[in-house]
Order: structure tokens, then C-alpha cells, then sequence
């Protein structure tokens, strides 16, 4: 069986767009494995405090993100087998495949919007519970516990505190809690701000990366239905 014409360029498009959808399913799982094994958030969400330990709702959205870049790269390759070999059964496959991803992609974008601001407000949450009881304690013990885990976070944010008033967490807790001994407390943010800006460019880049994939898999389920449809049509020799 072969097809000519329109329907032979069709089959050529398609294996080009599905080699970079492969190559995309590529970039996405190495996004995924550089944000799960980033130090700067996995030095945060290892932390815990009192048995209290940093919230990980961030890793979900990146175990998600590993497995959309996995499963990419085995639908990539069989859509471009299935293209080259004019097959009826390996495309009609690859399209309930493709179906099924965008689908689950959709889903995933909408509850990722929905919780958008939930990663930043748990770990914020979880700052100011280190904080509030580092600062209330009598107990040594329990201030150095504290003074560790905020020191951890002040050094990898570039931050202290979590309002303009620096010199009370330094009384309390120590003078080595801020990363920065040459800057003035003025120009030294707030550990509020930092967290919302590491979480939300983070959500972004999954957010860019999503919407990219979207785009090429709706022309490669139509691009698989007209091939589809052309082979079907296309005389046997």
C-alpha cells in the first residue's frame, strides 16, 4: 500500500512534527529532572523543623512533568514508525495516544492554575511557623533548630526575614542569619517576596513547556486522521 500526492507530503509533515515531538518529550523530561534535582528548591524541600517538614505540592507538579516528557518520547517514536510504514493500526493508536495525553494535559493545566499561588503559600506558611517559633521559644535547643532551617532558606534565597524588620531575628536568633553582611537591611528582601519569585517562575516554566507541547499535538492528531483517512482511500498495489 502507498500513497501520493497530498497525502504523501501529509506523511512526511507528520514524521517531521513527530520527530520534534519526540525531541520535545526529550527537552520536557530533562526540564523535569533538572527542576526535581535543582539545588536551590531541593535545598528548601528537604527541610523540616520540629518534625514539621517543608511542603513538596511543587514536586508533584514536576513528577507529572517527567512522566508527560517519558510518555512523549514513546508516542514521538510511534508516530514516526507508524507514518513511515503507512500504518492504519500504529496510527490509530498514536492518535487514542494522543488523545489521551492532551487530555490529561488539559486537566493537569487546569488544576495547575487553579493552584497556582498553593506551592509559594505552603512554604511561606511553613517559613513563618520556623520563624514565629524560633522567635517565641525559651528553649536553646529549639532556637538553634530554628536559626539553622531559616538561616538554610535566608542563604539560598538572598533573603531575611519576612518583613522589613531584620534586627529582631537577628537579636533573637543570631547575628549569621542573613547571607549578606555587606548589604544594608534596606536593600535586602524579604523572604516573602523571594519565595512567591522562585515558585512563580518555576510554575511558569512548566506552564510555557505545556503549552508548547499542546500546540504541536492538536496538528499532529489532525495530520494522523488525514493520513489515516489517506491511506484508507489510497489504492493497493
Amino acid at each position: 500500500m502507498g500513497v501520493d500526492g497530498c497525502t504523501k507530503c501529509i506523511k512526511y509533515t507528520l514524521f517531521i512534527f513527530n520527530f520534534f515531538f519526540w525531541l520535545a518529550g526529550g527537552v520536557i523530561l530533562g526540564v523535569g529532572l533538572w527542576l526535581r534535582h535543582d539545588q536551590k528548591t531541593s535545598n528548601l524541600l528537604e527541610l523540616n523543623f520540629e518534625g514539621e517538614r517543608a511542603p513538596n505540592t511543587f514536586y508533584i507538579s514536576v513528577y507529572i512533568l517527567i512522566a508527560v516528557g517519558a510518555v512523549m518520547m514513546f508516542v514521538g517514536f510511534l508516530g514516526c514508525y507508524g507514518a513511515i510504514q503507512e500504518s492504519q493500526c500504529l496510527l490509530g493508536t498514536f492518535f487514542a495516544c494522543l488523545v489521551l495525553l492532551f487530555a490529561c494535559e488539559v486537566a493537569a493545566g487546569i488544576w495547575g492554575f487553579m493552584h497556582r499561588d498553593t506551592i509559594s503559600k505552603e512554604f511561606i506558611t511553613f517559613y513563618d511557623l520556623v520563624y514565629d517559633e524560633g522567635m517565641a521559644t525559651k528553649s536553646q535547643d529549639k532556637k538553634k533548630a530554628a536559626a539553622t532551617v531559616l538561616k538554610a532558606i535566608h542563604e539560598t534565597l538572598g533573603c531575611c526575614g519576612k518583613d522589613s524588620s531584620f534586627m529582631s531575628i537577628i537579636t533573637q536568633l543570631g547575628n549569621d542569619l542573613c547571607p549578606d553582611k555587606t548589604s544594608t537591611f534596606e536593600t535586602t528582601p524579604n523572604c516573602h517576596e523571594q519565595i512567591r519569585l522562585l515558585f512563580t517562575d518555576k510554575v511558569y516554566l512548566i506552564g510555557i513547556a505545556a503549552l508548547v507541547v499542546a500546540v504541536i499535538m492538536i496538528f499532529e492528531m489532525i495530520f494522523s486522521m488525514v493520513l489515516c483517512c489517506g491511506i484508507r482511500n489510497s489504492p493497493v498495489y
